[in-house]
């Protein structure tokens, strides 16, 4: 996934909030993660506030569901 699509996708999930974008969004990182490293993913959670709107705080470790 481009981090143009990743950004793109997150920006809906944090839009609407709630525990279903909760998990959409963790879906999201965890692919961010796979494709471009933690890095990426605490700078996602920083550009979107997850910390404050889901409780996702840099330096989580997201794994994509087997």
């Amino acid at each position: 996934m481009t981090l143009e699509k990743a950004r793109e996708l997150l920006a809906v999930q944090a839009s609407m909030g709630g525990g279903y974008n909760r998990n959409g969004a963790r879906l999201i990182l965890a692919e961010v993660q796979a494709d471009h490293g933690q890095v990426v993913v605490d700078d996602l959670i920083r550009e979107f506030d997850f910390e404050n709107l889901f409780g996702f705080k840099p330096g989580t470790v997201f794994r994509k569901p087997i």
